[in-house]
């Protein structure tokens, strides 16, 4: 049976690690183990972990490290995975898995492509308060099929909900490792990667109870209020400070001599310097690089054209 190695990066997160760790080791697949990165918590974090791995003889480790930051720490997370695994998930502190999460994620990426080829899945997930009330589906499905030419401009692979096969981990592993500083977020590097050179599966059967509390990194919500706020959140944290460039050249210099020509061609378009209006006009009119929903991509257009992004 193939071996799955859950990467799990943790930070103050005493208060749900433990039943999220219960939920992994609770899978219907049994050949899972996790790997946990502690990013220097200064709370409890560290001994649930430990209380966990002695009542799972061989099943989770434990890395106690510095503050990197949540990409830094998933960066260093998959770095050192175990190379003898066949599939790698990305993991949150505090959700909670579906059981079958790992079975139905394995199953869609051993149906779908050749072991050789990069390939990942992600999922809906089933959005909760803090105490795992349902508030819904969150995202709703994706208007357009995942693709590079999405990826470069916006992201929509859940970190928490990916499943990757050991080509994606050893695509990573085996390059330079991106300066973590310019790079969005870690599932935004994994979409961006494996929608260049494999496979992206989306599934909107949610995979596990995405809680939402007072301390996430990222969140999510489906009331119109809270997803205009996300949408309002994004733009300002995402345009107009050359973020978007930064990440985009960053993956130019490690993996750009390895894209297909139109590929690296659409990159190159997205990072040449346009000052003038009439170059942004004449990149707009030429570039395949969109947003999901058309009016996010009309709005990103308007965007170029008056010089924000």
């Amino acid at each position: 049976m193939k071996r799955v190695q859950v990467l799990l990066s943790a930070y103050n997160g005493e208060l749900y690690i433990a039943e999220q760790l219960k939920s992994i080791m609770g899978q219907s697949w049994p050949q899972v183990t996790v790997l946990v990165r502690d990013d220097g918590s200064t709370d409890g974090t560290v001994d649930v972990v430990k209380r966990t791995a002695v009542e799972h003889p061989g099943r989770v480790e434990l890395i106690q490290g510095s503050n990197l930051g949540v990409v830094g720490s998933f960066f260093e997370l998959l770095a050192k995975s175990d190379s003898q695994a066949d599939y790698y998930c990305f993991c949150d502190q505090d959700d909670v898995w579906l059981p079958h999460k790992i079975e139905t994620a394995v199953s869609r990426l051993e149906a779908s492509t050749e072991t050789e080829q990069p390939a990942m899945v992600f999922t809906s997930t089933e959005l909760t308060d803090g105490e795992l009330n349902p508030k819904g589906i969150w995202p709703k499905p994706q208007q357009r099929e995942p693709s590079f030419y999405n990826a470069l401009y916006e992201n929509v692979a859940i970190g928490a909900t990916i499943t990757m096969n050991k080509a994606v981990r050893n695509l990573f592993v085996d390059h330079d490792r991106p300066d973590s500083r310019k790079i969005l977020m870690h599932d935004w590097w994994f979409y961006l990667l494996v929608s260049s050179f494999g496979q992206v599966i989306y599934d909107h059967e949610p995979s596990m109870l995405y809680r939402q509390h007072g301390s996430n990194v990222v969140g999510g919500s489906n009331s119109p209020i809270g997803k205009l706020k996300g949408k309002l959140r994004s733009f300002q944290k995402h345009t107009g400070k050359g973020l978007l460039h930064l990440q985009a050249s960053e993956f130019n210099r490690i993996y750009g001599e390895l894209l297909n020509p139109d590929l690296k061609e659409q990159l190159d378009l997205f990072l040449r310097p346009r000052p003038r209006l009439i170059q942004r006009i004449r990149y707009v009119r030429n570039s395949k690089l969109h947003r999901q929903s058309k009016a996010e991509s009309l709005l990103f257009k308007i965007l170029i054209i008056i010089g924000f992004i």
